[in-house]
């Protein structure tokens, strides 16, 4: 999800609606608390008890490093405007490539619009209002007409031809980018087609002695026939320039009833060549503007400037500060991110309605530099938490939620003005000159990673358990469960667990490998995007990564974390990849004999025991078990393809839907928790063992796996291929798995090879670039095996390593020397643990992975070895039972 967030912070904003800032010798002259509100006059003092300008303060006073007081924060802004060269307002416009601004506002005291080019990364250009345009005119020829003593006809006359020249001039003037109508505020959106007599409006004015200039635009009939004038010039020229239109919601002189843009739609449709924006959602009806937005091809919605308006649903508008600690608690509680939903909520609600190219954003800043900084804060922040969210329960893909930013912040805008400019990627966060401290980044990343935690807790109420799990290098799954409001207490406190550093050199029996010392501690970091329903009702489950202790940094050993890197520099050189996983499992009786569990043939085994027979799936108690099985994946959303029978006896196959890969391994660890828990509570082990009966072709994890683009295969499984030997430790993690390196039963070959549709090779082409590698067994982790067939697989894209070995479509065992030398099967797999560790630093692992982890991973790995070569046959084999 890194990336995402790299995409969403690094890519610059077209403000396509924004307005002047004041002039130094004005700008003492507005009040600041206008910066988080849409009040005047004495209203606005009430503004400081709103949740926008509370939120507003922190954010500041964070960027600002001051107290977090509203004082504090504007004795410092004031500071910070003396500083020279406009340092502090380039710092509040950075990330804006450009701002097309409506200058209509009162044009006393502020910065003509091309001032703000040295705030910005491209040349700014006008917004033409046309209200402000035609109130000019009117006012201009009353004042000469009048002193002439011309006619009103005259009069009537030269507004409407002077009044074309000016929109005509705009037209063509190539820094206008587009008309602007405040149409909403005047009269309203329920736009009446002009009328001949509608100009004797005009000729009134004129002769209405009372009448000494003329400064507003609101009369009903004679507002709209300035702008069907304007509307009818633009199409007329077959200009590209858009018009907006002010909707929804805006100062205390609208007229909320005649603010919805349905009104527009005649309009809209009277002028089908005129591009035509609908600005700020047009909250509240941003249903409707979005409907407009998605079914006329020249509308598109502008989802800027919200946040002031929206709260989250049931949250309360104030916040009464109080010296009570139990009212404190409450006030800061209230303040979790409230106002920032309404950002998120219309983003949420406008990707629902509209395609992202119909959709684009805006600041409206004007006066303060600091209502633009506050706005792309909100911005960047909010979709943020929404697309990774959507992302992280795979309701949209990750190049969709990428589309979706570039879309919004630039591509839309650029498109629709005509600006021409090429999207270049910011330097990540600029602070003005200065990079962000990487302090604030990690505030960024926290807040959203625990968002996703909030918005699952309020869809799960009943969760009232969290287990944070992780797995170690012998692959054992380990756990810690908090009661959820202590799990929350500690997540909003921007604290971690913390772990002795030497839980990624334990073994089974937590006895300490070499290296590895009882003291330091890793914190362990939570990742919510794979949060999920737990194996039991009342729990959440989610996959953690172990993390620098204080700063959070991400360490090389962490198996989880080894993935996620190669998955994303994957996604740097253009690939990514789905990945499928099947589960083999064998259900087992469990007895005590003399102290010791034993395993053996369960009761609910069934003689003729197949694969794929029916006959195992007639007795009820193990249908039941796999129901419940079912039962809990649908519950904790995981996708259950198909089950079957396998072929040893209580062995079956169950096989889950392809997922992205660090989804994929999480899921598949949440979903071998769910099995082992519901065989429990019936009594049986369901276990992972590679070979738990001699006779029989025993038990795989096979892994199916597919690149994008296609193309890339041949390279790819090139790299793989010229690995497999290498990584033979990571697939075949134990002495017991080499039991299962067989030929002739389907189990994935002595040899190392590839073939098309063959189940006796030990990677299967299913088609195209989807493959299955069979060569996998459930006691290695997932995430370091994923890992390495990713990365080398990668560097065979990347070195653009050719594919010469040829597909094999026999039992490789049974070619010739020269027959498989002919085909360019040259190598075994290892036949135990210590042989596949003295290849494990042969090719590309010790680039992919890093050498130290693959010291690490051989240290474990040969302490395990002795533990286990201590035991006789037997009980290793009960003892590896018991444990996966």
């Amino acid at each position: 999800m890194e990336t995402l967030r790299e995409i969403i912070y690094s890519t610059p904003i077209i403000d396509h609606h924004a307005h002047n800032l004041l002039t130094p010798s004005h700008i003492g002259k507005n009040n600041l608390l206008s910066i988080t509100s849409e009040a005047s006059g004495p209203a606005l003092e009430h503004s400081e008890s709103t949740l926008a300008h509370i939120r507003a303060v922190r954010q500041l006073s964070k960027i600002l490093n001051c107290d977090s007081t509203w004082p504090a924060v504007q004795k410092a802004i004031e500071a910070r405007r003396e500083e020279p060269d406009d340092a502090w307002t380039k710092r509040c416009f950075s990330g804006i490539e450009t701002a097309l601004i409506d200058d209509g506002l009162d044009p006393e005291g502020i910065h003509p619009y091309q001032w703000h080019d040295r705030l910005t990364r491209s040349p700014c250009k006008r917004i033409v209002r046309i209200e402000r345009e035609a109130e000019t005119v009117i006012d201009t020829l009353l004042q000469s007409y009048r002193k002439q003593q011309k006619s009103a006809g005259e009069f009537q006359h030269a507004v409407y031809t002077s009044y074309m020249e000016v929109i005509g001039a705009a037209i063509k003037d190539p820094n206008v980018a587009g008309f602007k109508s405040v149409i909403c505020y005047r009269s309203g959106l329920a736009l009446p087609f002009a009328k001949p007599q509608w100009v004797d409006k005009l000729k009134l004015i004129y002769t209405d002695e009372g009448v000494t200039s003329f400064s507003r635009l609101e009369d009903a009939e004679l507002g709209p026939l300035f702008v069907q004038v304007a509307a009818s010039l633009i199409t007329e020229a077959k200009s590209h320039k858009p018009m907006q239109f002010h909707t929804g919601l805006g100062d205390n002189d609208i007229n909320l009833d005649l603010s919805n843009p349905a009104h527009l739609q005649p309009f809209i449709e009277t002028y089908p060549e005129l591009n035509i924006v609908l600005l700020h959602a047009s909250y509240p009806f941003t249903t409707q503007a979005g409907y407009l937005a998605s079914v006329y091809k020249n509308t598109y919605l502008d989802i800027g400037e919200v946040f002031p308006f929206l709260r989250e649903k049931n949250s309360p508008l104030l916040v009464i500060w109080s010296e009570d600690e139990e009212e404190s608690k409450l006030a800061k509680y209230s303040d979790q991110g409230v106002s920032q939903d309404g950002q998120e909520r219309v983003i949420r609600e406008a990707l629902d309605l509209c395609p992202s190219e119909k959709l684009l954003w805006s600041t409206d800043g004007h006066w303060f530099p600091e209502t633009y900084l506050l706005a792309i804060e909100q911005v960047r922040e909010g979709l943020d938490n929404v697309l990774s969210e959507y992302v992280a329960r795979s309701a949209i893909k990750l190049d969709s939620a990428k589309r979706i930013v570039r879309d919004l912040l630039f591509n839309t805008a650029n498109t629709l003005y005509k600006l021409d400019l090429e999207l270049s990627p910011l330097s990540l966060r600029l602070l003005g000159d200065s990079p962000v401290s990487p302090a604030m980044i990690k505030h960024d990343a926290w807040s959203s990673n625990l968002q996703l935690l909030e918005n699952f807790i309020q869809k799960n109420q009943s969760v009232k358990f969290l287990r944070l799990q992780w797995l170690d290098y012998t692959a054992t799954p380990r756990t810690r469960v908090l009661p959820l409001k202590q799990a929350l207490k500690m997540l909003r406190a921007q604290k971690c667990l913390r772990l002795i550093q030497a839980t990624l050199g334990m073994l089974q029996t937590d006895e300490l490998c070499p290296g590895s010392l009882p003291a330091g501690n890793f914190a362990l970091y939570p990742d919510f995007k794979g949060l999920r329903l737990g194996s039991r009702t009342g729990y959440a489950t989610v996959q953690c990564e172990f993390r620098e202790e204080e700063s959070l940094e991400e360490i090389d050993l962490d198996p989880r974390t080894l993935l996620r890197r190669q998955v994303e520099k994957g996604k740097a050189n253009g690939l990514e990849f789905l990945t499928g996983f099947e589960i083999e499992v064998v259900f087992m009786s469990q007895t005590v004999v003399e102290g010791q569990t034993r395993f053996g043939l369960s009761q609910t085994h069934t003689g003729g025991h197949a694969w794929s027979t029916s006959r195992p799936l007639h007795d009820n108690h193990i249908l039941d078990l796999l129901e419940s099985i079912a039962s809990r994946f649908e519950t904790a959303g995981i996708e259950l393809d198909q089950f079957h029978a396998e072929s040893a006896p209580g062995q079956f196959e169950i096989i889950l839907g392809p997922l992205p890969p660090l989804e994929a391994v999480d899921t598949l660890i949440a979903a071998r928790e769910i099995i082992s828990s519901e065989a429990s509570n019936v009594g049986l082990r369901a276990t992972l063992f590679p070979k738990p009966f001699p006779q029989t072709a025993g038990t795989g994890a096979h892994i199916h796996l597919s690149v994008t683009p296609e193309d890339k295969w041949q390279n790819f499984y090139a790299g793989v291929l010229k690995n497999l030997q290498s990584m033979s430790a990571l697939l075949y993690s134990n002495d017991a798995s080499y039991d299962r390196v067989a030929d002739g039963v389907w189990a994935g070959s002595t040899w190392i090879a590839w073939g098309i549709q063959n189940r006796e090779c030990p990677v299967r082409q299913v088609e195209s670039s989807h493959f299955e590698i069979k060569c996998n067994d459930g006691l290695s982790n997932p995430y370091l095996v994923l890992a390495a067939i990713i990365g080398t697989g990668l560097q065979g894209v990347l070195n653009e390593t050719p594919l010469t070995m040829k597909p094999c479509l026999v039992d490789p065992s049974q070619l010739s020397d020269e027959e498989r030398k002919d085909h360019g099967i040259r190598e075994n797999f290892p036949t135990d643990i210590r042989s596949a560790l003295s290849h494990l630093r042969d090719r590309d692992l010790p680039t992919v992975l890093g050498e130290k982890v693959l010291k690490h991973y051989t240290t474990v790995k040969q302490h395990e070895h002795k533990l286990l070569s201590g035991m006789g046959e037997e009980a290793r084999r009960h003892w590896l039972i018991e444990r996966y």
